[in-house]
């Protein structure tokens, strides 16, 4: 690292395969959008021979973005493998996207990679990383995942190298900022007209070597006066921090006492601080010049990723348990253990089928064997929204993916990634055993849905086919939720964003050939009385031949909240026949449950029937049902009615910065803030009661208020009553409805 020679770059059009976990890697970029992630893997895959000079494959297209609707959208919306070859080591770069609506994707690329690589754009201000960014540097933190910062953009009029590694400590260092330091430091050429040096290549701190890039070629001397002591203080900083994660506790007093620490010590040392998540380096990286075989950075890159970032073989296996719930203990990355591996994603080709990106935690994977598919199921506010499924599936073809292109591969070891082909029942998520002991993975932690979208088919063919296409959607994307409301009657899609329900719908378009219609949602209102009441209702109908006679007098009052329906007897001298006491109370549920003013349901309520008379012969069950529901009608027609809002209990986890901000929208949305208290990072956790008709668009307009900084959960408390004047004006709506 740093005073290494270049590798041995993998030869173009071939499968990058493993033989065993030791020569494997599996990194995942993390940035937002726009930072350079994208660019910075089309250079790894030119420097390691994967790709033309272009940055594309043989067919032309990129390497990571190619999907269809990343290319209409300009922006990456799915996780993408990348596997290239390097100095005899397998590199998997799972590519993420960098917009928050596509955190569900990143979340994937997490559960499969063993170092993360931050990817930070010196263009940018130190506000891009204040938000998701530094919420999935925690999450790394939380669970020890390695972590490095390569920062991108250095050809850009306004960037500055060291600012932005000052930036970086301070965010991404907490109280540590010793831990987060340049290994490398730009080497300016001439300056510009405009006064711009541009990035020529690239000072190595601990080799104390130039490594110039200008020609096209990495080419390595020694630094001249001018650049030793521009390095000397960013050297000595940097030795000290690799000495202060030392696991050789006497390095430090031999530093301290002016011995002279051999490079290969240092790399070793930062090489193992690197693994164990305690130091994180900061490189830079620049695309290449027109006609050059390497961008700027590279070699540096690759160089960490192999001898810096930890095999899988140093990654505790995910909880793995068997049928019975109990617990197996899965040694780390056995080739030769128990077949154990997880669905990451799940994608269609229009060819292929449904293709899934598989990692392999122990065993090994090959084609044309049958394995276990076991997925887990997923409840909201008490709805299942996925069934707990099993099913064995013979294993179809397993690749390499590379752009649009699929690379055979004869196995898939402990460690490794691969795609498998035709996994028709295998969901993100699931996971893949061995036929005769199947087991089930933990799974990993998913962002909540939180964007309602109310759908409908456009036409009857699309209609025919809709089911069909949203279940593989939401297979695909378990940050998607499909609800089927029984009380609005619509069909919601629930997204994390208006991005996120954009590539949906055009998944559904494209892939699936399905056009549908987005209708405003409804949220599940209720009614209930204002006061006490009483109705008749007299069913007499005499038409020749059997006739129908039912009368019933009722006394309906009003209940505290969540009470429900009360139905009370109180008919004395036998007015009304016991046989139909039943029927006037299943004729009352009937008319409470499709409303009395506005077509919401009647909760809250006591009915209590008084009297009522029959009829010898005409009376009968559905007279009486009949006769129920007109008492109920004509109680209500002499009462005010409440409209009743469901009123959801809010959470929402906000920088300091924000908290006023925050607090005065949710005031202005009707919400009671009920209590805030501080949580770790200089953030500050904000309850509040909010009505559900005024945060429809909340993970929207949140994210806008904070900058993309805050995030919020949300639970049904209650309905209440709403306001008079929404409360009319919902009824005049509901009046004019066809």
């Amino acid at each position: 690292m740093g005073d290494k020679t270049n590798g041995h770059p993998g030869a173009a059009g071939r499968a990058a395969t493993a033989d065993h976990p030791a020569s494997v890697r599996n990194v995942v970029l993390v940035g937002h959008s726009g930072s350079g992630k994208t660019t910075l893997v089309e250079a790894l895959a030119l420097t390691a021979g994967a790709v033309n000079r272009a940055g594309r494959v043989e067919d032309g297209t990129s390497v990571s973005d190619y999907d269809e609707i990343e290319h209409r959208q300009q922006r990456s919306v799915q996780l993408s493998l990348v596997p290239l070859e390097w100095d005899g080591f397998k590199i998997n770069i799972l590519d993420t996207p960098g917009y928050a609506d596509f955190v569900g994707e990143l979340r994937a690329g997490l559960r499969a990679a063993d170092a993360a690589l931050f990817v930070v754009s010196a263009a940018d201000g130190p506000e891009t990383m204040a938000g998701a960014t530094r919420m999935v540097w925690e999450e790394c933190a939380a669970v020890g995942m390695p972590r490095a910062i390569v920062i991108t953009h250095l050809e850009a009029a306004r960037a500055d190298f060291e600012d932005m590694t000052r930036t970086c400590a301070e965010i991404f260092g907490g109280d540590d900022p010793d831990a987060v330091l340049p290994l490398y430091l730009p080497l300016r050429g001439e300056p510009a007209p405009d006064g711009h040096a541009p990035v020529t290549g690239l000072i190595g701190l601990l080799s104390q070597r130039l490594f110039d890039y200008a020609s096209g070629e990495r080419k390595e001397s020694e630094p001249g006066e001018e650049q030793a002591s521009l390095i000397e203080e960013a050297r000595n900083r940097l030795i000290e921090g690799i000495i202060a994660e030392s696991e050789d506790e006497t390095l430090m007093d031999r530093y301290l006492g002016g011995a002279d620490i051999d490079v290969k010590t240092l790399v070793d040392d930062l090489e193992r601080a690197v693994a164990r998540g305690v130091f994180h380096p900061v490189l830079a990286a620049a695309p290449a010049a027109e006609g050059a075989r390497q961008g700027i950075g590279t070699v540096e890159l690759l160089e960490l990723i192999t001898g810096g970032f930890p095999t899988p073989l140093e990654r505790a296996t995910p909880g793995v348990h068997k049928r019975d719930g109990k617990e197996l203990d899965i040694h780390a990355c056995d080739p030769e253990g128990p077949l154990v591996a997880e669905v990451v994603k799940t994608a269609s080709d229009p060819y292929v089928g449904r293709v899934s990106l598989v990692r392999v935690f122990s065993g090994t994977l090959r084609p044309d064997e049958t394995v276990h598919v076991s997925g887990h199921g997923l409840t909201d506010h008490g709805h299942e929204t996925r069934a707990l499924h099993e099913a064995d599936e013979r294993v179809g073809a397993l690749s390499a993916p590379f752009g649009k292109q699929q690379r055979t591969l004869t196995h898939c070891i402990a460690g490794d990634l691969a795609c498998v082909a035709k996994l028709s029942r295998a969901e993100t998520g699931d996971t893949l055993s061995a036929r005769e002991e199947p087991l089930m993975m933990s799974p990993w932690e998913m962002p909540d849905p939180l964007l309602p979208l109310a759908i409908q088919a456009h036409s009857k063919a699309d209609e025919d086919k809709l089911s069909q296409g949203l279940s593989r959607l939401v297979a695909e994307d378990p940050t998607m939720r499909l609800e089927q409301n029984q009380d609005t009657h619509q069909l919601v899609l629930w997204c994390l964003g208006e991005a996120h329900a954009d590539v949906a719908l055009e998944r559904l378009r494209s892939r699936y050939g399905v056009q549908v219609d987005v209708i405003p949602h409804k949220v599940s209102l209720r009614e209930t009385f204002a006061n006490k009441s009483a109705g008749r209702g007299r069913h007499v109908k005499q038409s020749g031949g059997h006739g129908q006679y039912a009368i019933c007098e009722i006394e309906v009052e009003p209940l505290p909240g969540g009470s429900g329906i009360e139905f009370v007897d109180k008919v004395v001298g036998g007015a009304v026949p016991r046989q139909f006491i039943p029927s006037v109370e299943k004729g009352v549920r009937a008319q409470a449950a499709k409303g009395v003013a506005a077509g919401y349901p009647l909760i809250d309520v006591r009915v209590t029937l008084l009297d009522g008379k029959a009829h010898s012969v005409d009376s009968s069950d559905a007279a009486f049902q009949t006769a129920g529901a007109l008492a109920l009608r004509e109680a209500a027609s002499d009462v005010r009615i409440h409209l009743l809002e469901p009123v959801a209990e809010v959470e929402v986890l906000v920088g300091d910065d924000y908290v006023g901000t925050v607090m005065s929208d949710l005031s202005g949305r009707r919400g009671r803030v009920v209590g805030t208290e501080q949580a770790p990072g200089g953030r500050t956790l904000v309850r509040a009661e909010v009505p559900e008709i005024e945060i429809g668009r909340y993970a929207v307009d949140l994210r806008s208020l904070s900058h993309g900084t805050a995030r919020f959960s949300r639970g049904y408390a209650r309905h209440e009553p709403m306001p008079a004047q929404l409360s009319e004006r919902i009824r005049e709506q509901a009046q004019d409805a066809p």
